[in-house]
């Protein structure tokens, strides 16, 4: 057993590893090109920060709540959990993860896209493309190759990103508390209210709680209440962190349009920064896209070929796995023609309420009852 191994067996470490396991598989989808987090939150300028505070209370009370929840259970796959949840309503959460599973990897692809155009000045389609081919040959290759993959992708990503975020606010940050300071909510023409402000963090937190599931194996070494409770504290200091790194960068350019408009901000406020730091950018962006809408489609293979080995006591046929893949990407091809921007706002936006009728209000009663029940 190496160190890692024997580390996330022991209290801390199973603790840790839930809250690991979510961040790396939130990025991508979440807040790697910047759009993200402008659409939910930067926008409103020096009151962002209210956003983000939603974020952190929803992240942190829906991990509590669907950790305890799974290990009382003992359901660690999500239909398992579903079905105690909602009960013959399950299914539900199958249509709404395929959808919202479809629309992220449109996004992938319309942001590598866009990061294409914009550094080395080939047409949009060419990146679309490009990430839908090499997104299909992954899923052929199968799965040793993607968890390779997607492993060294977490950890190059997050730490660019730390690296990034540093890079602008040890530069421009003073600007950041220049907007905080004036009270600057000037993009949004203070049409809005605090309420406002608090739902679009909490939509936020609704369309990302499709990267729950991904954890589930990890709150398996869970032993007690009280390490459900630690566990999801440390993930949503964990999802949150990268929220509010993100904003305070953005928030040193606002109410820049060039910025707040752009489809990929990190692209653009990095530009200053010099060629070579937006190439690396480029780089490590396209690699964690990629990484993402690999996963997403992946997970949504393993989903479908679980349900037929429970029906049918067999798993489907390579020849299924590649039309499952094709049709999936052909969609996602499809959607990328409404371009990130539109895709975030409204497509995230759409997802966000289904998922949180279906997943998050369950989980406030129903896991909520189980918490205070449980030992």
């Amino acid at each position: 057993m190496s160190f890692w191994e024997s580390f996330f067996k022991k209290g801390w470490g199973r603790m840790l590893l839930p809250g690991i396991i979510l961040q790396s598989v939130l990025i991508g989808g979440g807040f790697a090109t910047g759009r993200e987090i402008v659409e939910y939150g930067a926008k409103f300028g020096a009151l962002g920060w209210v956003a983000g505070i939603s974020v952190g209370v929803g992240f942190t009370l829906l991990a509590i709540l669907t950790f305890e929840f799974a290990r009382k259970k003992a359901a660690y796959d999500y239909r398992s959990l579903m079905k105690h949840l909602v009960g013959p309503l399950w299914y539900l959460y199958d249509v709404a993860y395929v959808v919202t599973a479809i629309i992220i990897i449109a996004v992938m692809a319309s942001a590598t896209g866009e990061i294409l155009n914009t550094t080395l000045g080939l047409n949009y389609w060419v990146g679309v493309v490009a990430i839908i081919l090499i997104v299909a040959f992954l899923n052929f290759r199968g799965s040793e190759l993607i968890a390779r993959f997607k492993t060294v992708g977490s950890v190059v990503l997050l730490t660019a990103y730390v690296v990034f975020s540093i890079l602008v606010l040890s530069t421009v940050g003073s600007r950041s508390l220049e907007v905080l300071d004036s009270a600057d909510t000037s993009f949004m023409s203070n049409d809005f209210s605090i309420l406002s402000v608090i739902w679009t963090g909490i939509l936020y937190v609704g369309y990302n709680l499709a990267v729950y599931p991904a954890s589930f194996f990890a709150v398996k070494g869970l032993r007690a209440r009280k390490e459900s409770l630690i566990a999801g504290i440390v993930s949503g200091v964990l999802m949150t962190v990268p929220w509010f790194l993100t904003y305070f960068s953005v928030l040193a350019f606002y109410p820049q349009a060039e910025v707040l408009s752009a489809s990929v901000p990190w692209l653009i406020i990095l530009t200053d920064y010099g060629t070579t730091v937006v190439i690396i950018f480029g780089i490590v962006m396209g690699w964690t896209l990629v990484e993402t809408a690999t996963g997403i489609n992946h997970a949504l293979i393993e989903r479908i070929n679980g349900s037929y080995l429970e029906l049918k006591g067999k798993e489907i046929k390579p020849q299924q796995r590649g039309l499952i893949t094709l049709s999936v990407l052909i969609l996602a091809l499809v959607l990328a023609q409404f371009g990130i921007i539109d895709l975030i706002a409204k497509g995230y936006g759409a997802m966000a309420y289904v998922i949180i009728a279906i997943y998050a209000l369950p989980m406030l009663v129903v896991g909520g009852k189980a918490f205070f029940r449980s030992k």
